[in-house]
This record gives C-alpha cells, structure tokens and sequence, in this order.
C-alpha cells in the first residue's frame, strides 16, 4: 500500500505542475506598460516602486546611463499594474549582442599582413542575442522591484510576461535567443524559483565576494589592526612596502573627466584579460557615473610619478560599497602588487562612504578571500530557445562552471574563540 500511496502521491504532485504550468502560460491579469526609454514611462510610478530598491533600480541612475550604455546593449523598461491600476513592479531590462568571440581570452593583434585565422572569423561574426532582466553593468538583483504587499508570485508572472512581450516585439530586430533574470541572490531566491514553472532553469554562478566591515572600523588602520599578525605582516611586506619603494601613492580622483582616456586604457588592460566580456565600456561612461553617483562616488587612484598605474571605483549602494570597475597596467602589475593595494583602497573608500561591507563581484576570488570576505551565493534564471545550444550557453552565463570561494579567515581570534 505504501508503494500505490507514493506512485498517487508522484502522479498527483506532476498532475498539479503541469496544471500551474498551463496556468503560467496564458496572461496574468494584469497590465503593462512597456517603453525603450524610461522618460516615456509614468516618474511617479516608477519613483514609488523603485524607493526601496537601492541605486541601481533609481530612476535618475537609469537616464544618466542610457546615453553612455555600452554599443551592443539596449534598455529596456516596464511598469506592471493591477487591475484598478495599481502600480505592481517595475522591470529593468537590457537586450544585448554578444559575440561569441566575447567569451574566449582575447587574441593579441595579428602580425601586420597576417589574416585573421578562420575561426577569429568565424566567431567575430558569429553572436547570441540576449534579453536580460537586470543590469550586466553591475552586481546584484537590479532587474526587478515588487511593490510592498504584493503576492510575489503574481508579480514574478508579470515578470516572465513582459519578458515574453519585449522579446516578441523585438523580433524585427532579430531573433532573442535565450531570457537571462541575473543575479537572483538572498532574499530574491525563493520568489524568482516560482519562474522554474514557466521552463526557466536556475543556475548557480560564481559568488559575489562581500566583505563586512567591522563596527568600530573608521579608516583602513583600523581594518589592519583586526587582522591577525601574519596576515597584517605579508599586507605591509608583500603589498604596501614594494609600492612605497617603488614611489607609489594612493590617492582620490575628484574628477574623472579629466583622465577619462587613461581610465578607459587602464579598464581595457584589465577587459583584454578576461574570459567573458559581454560588453565594452564607452570612454565617456566612468564621468557620468561619478555625475550620476555624486557622493556615493569614490575612485582610487595609484600613481608613479604623475602617471595613473591603476584605479578602482566604488559607489556606495545603502549600506553597500560595490567595488566594480577596476583597471591597471599589466606591464607594471607584473612588478608590483596594484591589484591588491587596489583591493585594500576599496576598504578606505568603503568606510568613507559610510558603508557596512563591500561588494567585491565575482572574480578573484582568493585574494578577495584573503582580505576576510566571504561568499555570497549567486544565480541565473535561464530561458532559451534551443537546447541543443545548452553548451555554448553555458559559456556566455558569467562562469556557469565556478570556482568554489576558499576558506579563509584572516581576523584575530577573541578569548572564545571566534573572529574579531
């Protein structure tokens, strides 16, 4: 009997998937607005649903970035509304040109005269077209915001309507070939699953590295002196001492415009390097972001002799420092540790903000580790068109194979026991 009862029980909890499933793939009963500016949709609504979503989702982010976006990307947006109009959640969203050359380590230029071999042109022509949900400029769940007192499941419905909508209507640009929702994280986790109903395939990526700031921490000494011996011992030896004899300083870039080009060579050292680049940062973006962020905008420089050797900007997101775009000189990275002093700017710029943990992304993750910051796991929602590209997708989803962060606790130990 236990047998039939669990064969009914198998064949009842299939019966109601492939029930919701059906339900999920007719329309919501709701309403929409959806616009390629965000100038065309209501502020109002738009202000109110995004109050509470931090600086990513704000509408004066939003303008400010769509004249400086990437080349191969394009915005998109909505507002979602119930049946008495009212407003449900707002959709960020960006559809993207990624070529496949984009997810191998970029070639050095050809010797002159020599022809490109016929894979380089072959997959310089070759490209996917991505609909996102979220902001592939940055880290974290910046795609979507629910309105207080909704029924999350409704709402995420609405989601995966508009996303089928958008990509609909953009047909006559090309074909979409896979729906992207990044980057799903605590406490978005449980309310994005509902999509698994409608074919989308949760995928774990590599962990956004987030470091916590100590409470009684104001400046980069105090984070030094939380440290235990040996790991503040190799920081001075191994980080600062070799940039102090080589006649480095650190210091804060107030105004960026004036080395933009120089900004823009520093990132596309750092971009060249990289396994995944889904997009190319226009010269012009990094001023508007300091103009756009205003005071929740830092950028550390190190300099040899008046010249830039790298930088790291740091926009504080609430009580988030999201240390993101970074670049440095590779030829004199081989000599000195810029990218680790760069690391530990983060943190001076961090507590200056007034922030409580920093956000380091996904990559690097051992020094990052290092420093005392921990793993904060990290997904996609994934739609595509055809399976049989399941492979190559894999490839384009920000490291679908990821490392796994290392354990590292690099703070003193208390009278109990535990980390300072």
């Amino acid at each position: 009997m236990k047998i039939i009862d669990k064969a009914r029980a198998v064949r009842d909890s299939l019966a109601a998937r492939r029930s919701e499933r059906k339900r999920l793939r007719g329309p919501a009963q709701l309403q929409y607005a959806i616009a390629d500016t965000l100038a065309m949709l209501d502020a109002g609504a738009w202000n109110t649903l995004t109050a509470g979503a931090g600086f990513y989702l704000s509408r004066g982010y939003l303008m400010a970035l769509e004249p400086v976006l990437p080349a191969n990307l394009a915005p998109r947006y909505a507002l979602i509304f119930d049946g008495d109009k009212q407003p449900v959640a707002a959709v960020y969203m960006q559809i993207a040109e990624i070529g496949i050359s984009q997810v191998r380590p970029q070639k050095l230029p050809s010797a002159r005269g020599k022809a490109p071999a016929p894979l380089e042109k072959l997959t310089a022509r070759a490209t996917q077209r991505v609909l996102t949900c979220g902001n592939l400029l940055s880290y974290g769940q910046h795609g979507v915001a629910i309105a207080s007192g909704v029924d999350p499941n409704l709402a995420w419905h609405g989601v995966a309507e508009v996303l089928y909508r958008v990509r609909e209507a953009d047909k006559l640009r090309g074909s979409t070939h896979f729906v992207l929702i990044k980057d799903i994280h605590e406490p978005h986790t449980k309310p994005a699953s509902y999509l698994t109903n409608l074919s989308y395939r949760y995928v774990e990526t590599q962990p956004n590295m987030v470091l916590t700031l100590g409470d009684n921490w104001k400046s980069h000494d105090d984070y030094l002196a939380s440290l235990a011996s040996k790991y503040r011992s190799n920081i001075r030896n191994s980080v600062f001492k070799p940039l102090d004899e080589a006649g480095c300083s650190v210091d804060t870039l107030h105004d960026v415009a004036a080395h933009e080009s120089r900004i823009h060579e520093l990132y596309r050292s750092v971009r060249a390097n990289a396994d995944f680049r889904p997009f190319l940062l226009r010269p012009q973006y990094f001023p508007a972001l300091q103009r756009m962020a205003g005071d929740r905008f830092r950028c550390s420089v190190i300099r040899r002799d008046n010249a830039l050797l790298g930088f790291l900007i740091s926009v504080a997101d609430g009580d988030t420092a999201v240390a993101y775009h970074i670049g440095f000189d590779r030829e004199a990275a081989v000599e000195l540790p810029i990218y680790l002093r760069l690391l530990h700017a983060g943190i001076a710029d961090a507590l200056a903000l007034g922030c409580r943990q920093i956000s380091y992304g996904r990559t690097a993750l051992e020094p990052k580790a290092a420093l005392g910051a921990k793993p904060q796991k990290f997904g996609v929602l994934l739609r595509h068109r055809q399976p049989v590209l399941n492979k190559l997708i894999k490839r384009l989803l920000l490291g679908i194979e990821h490392d796994e962060a290392p354990e590292r606790n690099p703070f003193k130990k208390t009278a109990g026991g535990k980390s300072t």
